[in-house]
């Protein structure tokens, strides 16, 4: 008998994305999710952001298992580099572990067990016995998950919204989460997303209705971008496309590839008759061709934001097309999205995005749905997980609202260690947890102190300070060499940098350093009279590279 069940979120709680939970007793571990989170504005370069997983790694001996909501990249985008460093199965449903696959393969991790689950089939790993719960979301075959313990059922929600009229007609599983209600539930860990949004989310099915208007009122191509994983969102796209008499076309690498896994898997029904290749779409009308595509958030490399700046081989775009954007910004890319609609505005195509149109519904809970999921499983205590601090915190006042004891809500960090046992539950410590960071084939190389370098560079710009010294006497050879990028325009600036070059030329000859023995020092002097220098005459500092070479 197990005295405890220790839970320690190593991401998730304080941000969008690296969704990665570690359920723990004193013999076993299981990790539920590890995905990845997009870079923010000020981490430049890195291309993605993943947990820190030396929780894990440390305590590898009793870790027996990876489990999967779902296919999301901020719940599964971490498992590649997670299975590199430790072996374990992972269990997860048909379409997850299909689209997971793919992944490990680009990694050449083809050797990785895996168990396919189904909701309301139980399993065991080590102390625990976990039963998924078919619930619905922006992707398909999501669950949920009853943890069974020896201190108690832990339900942890997934990513969830309550369609009752879900695309493929499998529906919420609000009689189990009830069951389990009944039984005695002793923690709820429920996604927070949405906390702060009013009133029920819509179904999937709501988006049908608009597509269907833009489909009969578009005079040529529609071009409909939304993210690869919504396979419910591409299937209604097949499905409007093909009662106005469209082919489609489905273009970029991660839309390709899940349409093609989804159809093999039986989870993406469409006709081969009904789809065509980029070569083929000269062959129709305007009026009868459907381009699916990705970019939905801006970014650069995707179909979209080639398509918009005239950079795709086969696509370009007409003032005839019409452009649905089917997607919701994630925060921090607003921007980007908005220039590649002005681009496509400019060349005259008919944009419509969640502002102006129906074109999106949300996958996550809204507040009423989150009230619901809180009364159907009554928990002893509650735990708000998945989002910003301000979600979190609102669920948590849901929570109050039906009545949950505030002293039995856990708003945590990521790291901070919950500890349930049989007479409660209480915060006893923290594991170490934090971001690293994935930039080309580095792994966690990347530091703070890089960023920050990195952010100096973009905003301040840089001078190297060549001075060249003679090899037996230790003395200047010539004039120091300035050369600034990113500062000044230096055609426009000699003035100026003759003044810095005699600056340093007077410093480094009346230094009573010896130039040949102590270049360190040197270097010293230099940068900090350069950085003194550039601040007094233009208020500005760069980073300043002296450079001290014996010819």
């Amino acid at each position: 008998m197990n005295e405890y069940v220790k839970i320690v979120a190593l991401g998730g709680l304080g941000e969008v994305g690296i969704n990665s939970t570690v359920f723990e007793t004193g013999q076993d571990m299981v990790l539920l999710d590890a995905g990845l989170m997009f870079p923010e504005e000020d981490m430049l370069g890195v291309d993605i952001v993943i947990p820190d997983f030396s929780y894990i790694y440390e305590n590898e001996e009793k870790f027996r298992a990876l489990v999967l909501t779902h296919a999301h990249e901020d719940h599964v985008g971490a498992i590649p580099y997670l299975l590199q460093n430790v072996s374990v199965p992972i269990y997860g449903t048909k379409l997850t572990l299909g689209l997971v696959k793919e992944k490990l393969r680009e990694f050449k991790l083809d050797d990785v067990e895996m168990h396919e689950i189904h909701p309301q089939e139980k399993f065991k790993i080590g102390d625990f016995e976990f039963e998924p719960i078919r619930t619905t979301h922006s992707i398909v075959d999501g669950v949920g998950f009853a943890i069974n313990t020896d201190v108690g059922t832990i339900i942890h929600t997934g990513d969830f919204k309550i369609d009752q009229t879900p695309v493929d007609g499998n529906p919420f599983d609000l009689l189990k989460f009830s069951e389990y209600g009944s039984k005695g539930v002793r923690l709820l860990m429920s996604d927070s997303t949405n906390a702060n949004v009013a009133g029920f989310t819509g179904s999937e099915k709501n988006i049908k209705k608009a597509l269907s208007s833009i489909f009969l009122s578009a005079k040529g191509r529609i071009l409909l971008v939304t993210f690869a994983s919504n396979i419910h969102r591409i299937q209604q796209v097949i499905n409007t496309a093909i009662e106005s008499n469209r082919k489609v076309c489905i273009t970029g690498k991660s839309m390709i590839q899940n349409a093609t896994i989804s159809r093999q898997l039986g989870f993406l029904d469409v006709d081969d008759s009904i789809l065509i290749n980029e070569n083929e779409i000269g062959n129709y009308p305007d009026n009868e061709i459907v381009i699916v595509t990705t970019g939905s958030q801006g970014e650069p490399m995707s179909g979209l934001s080639r398509i918009a700046l005239g950079e795709h081989k086969k696509i370009k775009i007409k003032p005839t097309d019409t452009v649905v954007i089917s997607a919701k910004a994630i925060p921090g890319n607003e921007r980007a999205i908005l220039k590649v609609i002005n681009s496509l505005t400019k060349k005259g195509a008919s944009v419509f995005y969640e502002s102006n149109s129906n074109v999106h519904v949300s996958g996550h809970a809204s507040q009423e749905e989150l009230k619901l999921m809180i009364n159907m499983v009554r928990p002893e205590f509650f735990v708000p997980v998945h989002g910003e601090y301000m979600m979190r915190r609102q669920h948590a006042k849901i929570a109050e609202s039906l009545g949950i004891n505030p002293k039995k809500i856990f708003n945590l960090d990521n790291g901070e260690i919950l500890e349930l046992r049989k007479k409660g539950v209480k915060v006893v410590g923290s594991v170490r947890t934090g971001r690293v960071f994935v930039d080309g084939k580095g792994v966690g190389d990347i530091e703070d102190m890089v960023l920050r370098d990195r952010m100096r560079l973009s905003t301040d710009g840089f001078v190297v300070i060549v001075v060249l010294l003679n090899n037996a006497t230790g003395e200047l050879i010539s004039d120091p060499e300035i050369i600034t990028k990113g500062l000044l325009y230096e055609e426009k600036s000699q003035k100026l940098l003759h003044e810095a070059t005699m600056m340093i030329k007077n410093l480094i000859n009346q230094s009573d350093i010896n130039l040949k023995t102590d270049s360190y020092e040197i270097k010293k002097k230099v940068r900090k009279a350069m950085n003194k220098f550039l601040y007094k005459k233009l208020m500005r500092n760069p980073m300043v590279l002296p450079i001290i070479m014996e010819v």
